[in-house]
């Protein structure tokens, strides 16, 4: 090529200044897009992130279906010693209720407002209960005595829910038990009774029964035995105490409305029939108004409860001895009276005063007399009427015992054969005969 002429290179300087310029114009310009940039970062990321959230918010509430979810198909075994030990006896523990008839309105014409007049029943106590045997159309269950102690009519709510008719075979109130029987035609199970005196102290228990009532029917609570014997003191329903007893304490909770209801152990085997609680003023039944006291309850260990209902089913009644007298304790005898009257030496602090003989008493041919003071039987002390009863029932008729008591401030004894047999007028009160 040749040589570039005038015009060409005053072009060529022009366009290179002109470069120049822009370069730096350009500089300039991205300096100010970057500074514009970061204070719009700084000031303004708030008013980005607001609009991202913005827009978010809006894909959230559009699309609600989003939301929807299912169950896992994935199956546990729950499957425990003591989901098996209650399904082996769940549908042998039945509802106990109780009714006393009155004359008034029946229900039907009662419902209608009408005054017609006939026999009416209301409920008096409700309660549990097992199915312990069948034997061809009969089955036989165990409850407390005093779920349906003064009724005259007895139900049972299986636990199909089905109700049938109940006839009591027999009740004992010194051991709180009663026997009932029913058709057999429904009873699909019956439970089976354990040894307990095999059961240990920390071992699992289960209660099962129907607390506050039907509507909770076969409900099952969970816990161990807290004590294999223990012996507390037993009153009844107006607050005499008729002895003491030896019963199963556990934890499983246990509320009105579990009486008569078993108390299982792994196996599913009843080592006990649930009947009484701890409150806050004593021992008592359930039914009674008291203050619970938490993870206290009481059981008749199956032991007892295997020799007192085949006691009932056998004779109707437990055979128990009497010595026929009427007693008090001698707490309640004032010092001056037990000085005086009883003519007690002062070391003599504790015994039951005898208020009065019967004509049939054993002690009759004795010289056991008014005011004479009992202290021991078979050298065991009498502190009072409840003890007296429970040295008293552990031997049976016929047997006979040695008495020690005071006669005029004298230290006696009598040996005594027990023919008289007790009955509940002279078992359930401390103020009655013995």
């Amino acid at each position: 090529m040749g040589e570039r002429g005038p015009i060409e290179g005053e072009f060529k300087e022009l366009n290179s200044e002109n470069n120049s310029s822009n370069n730096n114009n350009n500089n300039k310009f991205v300096k100010k897009v970057a500074i514009i940039s970061l204070v719009a970062g700084l000031l303004g990321g708030g008013v980005a992130v607001g609009a991202y959230n913005w827009y978010e918010s809006r894909n959230v509430t559009s699309n609600n279906s989003l939301g929807a979810t299912k169950t896992s198909n994935i199956k546990v075994d729950v499957s425990s010693q003591t989901t098996k030990a209650f399904k082996s006896v769940k549908n042998a523990v039945v509802s106990v209720e109780a009714y006393s008839s009155s004359s008034a309105t029946n229900s039907i014409d009662a419902l209608f407002g009408n005054s017609a007049k006939g026999e009416t029943a209301t409920s008096t106590s409700e309660g549990s209960g097992v199915i312990y045997k069948k034997t061809g159309n009969t089955a036989f269950i165990v409850t407390n005595n005093h779920v349906i102690s003064g009724s005259n009519k007895i139900e049972i709510i299986l636990a199909s829910g089905k109700k049938v008719s109940a006839t009591e075979v027999g009740h004992d109130a010194v051991s709180d038990l009663a026997v009932l029987k029913i058709n057999a035609k429904d009873v699909k199970q019956v439970a089976s009774f354990g040894d307990s005196d095999n059961i240990q102290v920390g071992e699992t228990a289960l209660a099962i029964g129907s607390p506050l009532g039907s509507q909770y029917a076969t409900s099952l609570t969970e816990g161990i035995i807290s004590a294999k014997k223990r012996t507390i003191d037993v009153t009844d329903s107006s607050g005499n105490a008729t002895g003491q007893a030896t019963v199963i304490q556990t934890d499983a909770a246990i509320n009105p409305g579990n009486s008569g209801g078993p108390l299982i152990n792994l196996a599913g085997q009843v080592i006990g029939i649930n009947s009484m609680k701890l409150s806050s003023t004593g021992t008592s039944s359930y039914g009674s108004d008291s203050t619970s006291v938490e993870g206290m309850g009481f059981a008749i260990p199956s032991n007892e409860v295997v020799k007192i209902i085949n006691q009932l089913v056998k004779n109707g009644k437990v055979s128990r001895p009497a010595l026929g007298i009427a007693a008090v304790d001698l707490s309640n005898i004032s010092s001056s009276d037990q000085s005086s009257v009883l003519k007690l030496p002062s070391n003599v602090t504790e015994g039951v005063v005898v208020a009065s003989v019967e004509s049939n008493s054993p002690v009759k041919n004795t010289d056991i007399k008014k005011y004479d003071v009992i202290t021991k039987i078979d050298g065991k002390t009498v502190s009072d009427v409840a003890t007296l009863k429970e040295v008293l029932y552990k031997h049976k008729l016929g047997d006979i015992i040695s008495i020690e008591y005071y006669h005029e401030g004298n230290k006696k004894t009598a040996d005594v054969k027990l023919t008289l047999e007790a009955n509940d007028s002279n078992t359930t009160s401390a103020s009655n005969e013995n």
